[in-house]
């Protein structure tokens, strides 16, 4: 058992809590100044101001936090972040005026990326992950999503789940690691169709993956060109028959509908929404599927951005990723990504410290964490700041 005592603040999110993070107002941060928090490695027993710390915890042992703020985990719900190679020359093509079909014919793109990631050896990808992993770590994020889908084929998404496997043993519990399994990010040249390497590829690794446990969800990109409708839908029954959780990239390049049909299946999430529509808002304002927005990759492609303001004020739940990857958003700190996107989103300050803590939690379906009150898991975010105004200033 352990004391935090003395913090110039905690952020508490308990009003955030209570509205299962929908609808929020600044009132609903939830600060103490002077704070204290006690807790074991299961639970928060205790938080509150510091001058009201009961007495059977002022023997247990204290950690002085004076000039720092307490926060709930930052939780990056959304990265690709094993892959091989970089596309460097593909940005300053894009920049230089190249549009996607150029890039592709000129061998960019995912399929790129494919490539490089096939030619690194398991160990390179391991370590080059360890890596990336620590410097996410040092921002203050503490739980980390991370998918598959760099390698295409089955032996090396096989390797790349059982990668992220072994960070996610390799870092617990300090990072807390969510495995997604995502061959269905893109469909490789010798296939004629989505169907064909769905039937081929996924299903059959998918089958021999999820009995060894080792997949938290199942993703897919759900795009015209890539994988439609009922490509999407027989993935997600599949899914369901193996009891396992599905998430989705919905509506990035055009309205198709993915938000509604993550909705119908509970998905824990559906991302990207640039372009989602009056039907998909309102399917994600009553469902339990978190609303999760990628603005690191707008600001990267140069594209405009998902409406937050419309999800927001529909009462659904937002979070905010990074969506760090080697090709669309090569930007791993999700605190500067939400600290810049939230003026254009338009997000009040308990909006955007919920996005990227309480509701980016339950994106992954860790319903247990994201707020520091009692009975919840004690994972926090400490920042040299004294106070949360301070930490989202300093772009």
């Amino acid at each position: 058992m352990k004391c935090l005592t003395n913090c110039s603040q905690i952020l508490t999110l308990k009003g955030a809590w209570k509205k299962d993070g929908r609808n929020l107002t600044p009132d609903d941060l939830g600060i103490i100044e002077d704070a204290s928090l006690v807790c074991d490695h299961e639970k928060i027993l205790w938080v509150g101001a510091s001058c009201e710390l009961p007495s059977e915890y002022k023997k247990v042992e204290t950690l002085d936090m004076q000039g720092q703020v307490i926060t709930p985990e930052l939780v990056d719900s959304h990265t690709h972040l094993v892959f091989g190679g970089n596309r460097a020359s593909e940005y300053a093509m894009r920049l230089n005026g190249a549009d996607y079909q150029e890039i592709a014919k000129a061998g960019g793109g995912i399929l790129s990326t494919m490539k490089a990631t096939n030619e690194a050896s398991k160990e390179e990808l391991f370590e080059t992950a360890c890596d990336r992993i620590e410097r996410l770590y040092s921002y203050g994020i503490g739980t980390i999503e991370i998918k598959s889908g760099y390698g295409l084929n089955i032996d090396k998404e096989r390797e790349l789940t059982l990668i992220i496997d072994k960070l996610k043993k390799k870092f617990s519990p300090r990072v807390q690691i969510f495995n997604t399994f995502m061959p269905a990010h893109a469909i490789p040249k010798n296939f004629q169709s989505g169907a064909q390497y769905l039937e081929q590829v996924v299903y059959p690794l998918l089958n021999e993956l999820a009995p060894l446990g080792v997949i938290d969800a199942v993703d897919i990109f759900h795009e015209e060109g890539y994988f439609g409708f009922d490509d999407t839908k027989k993935l997600f029954l599949e899914c369901r028959k193996l009891g396992l959780k599905v998430k989705i990239h919905a509506d990035e390049f055009g309205d198709n509908g993915g938000a509604e049909l993550a909705c119908e299946f509970d998905a824990l999430s559906a991302d990207h929404l640039l372009c989602t529509g009056k039907k998909g808002i309102e399917a994600l304002s009553k469902s339990p599927t978190v609303s999760t927005l990628l603005p690191g990759t707008g600001f990267f492609l140069g594209k405009p951005q998902a409406n937050a303001r419309a999800l927001l004020d529909a009462g659904a739940k937002v979070a905010i990723g990074s969506d760090y990857n080697p090709g669309s958003c090569h930007w791993d700190n999700l605190l500067k990504i939400a600290s810049i996107s939230a003026p254009q989103y338009r997000m009040n300050q308990c909006e955007l410290w919920a996005a990227i803590t309480m509701n980016a939690a339950s994106a992954l379906g860790f319903r247990n964490q994201g707020a520091l009150i009692e009975g919840l898991t004690p994972r926090f975010s400490r920042f040299n700041y004294s106070s949360i105004d301070e930490i989202t200033y300093h772009w």
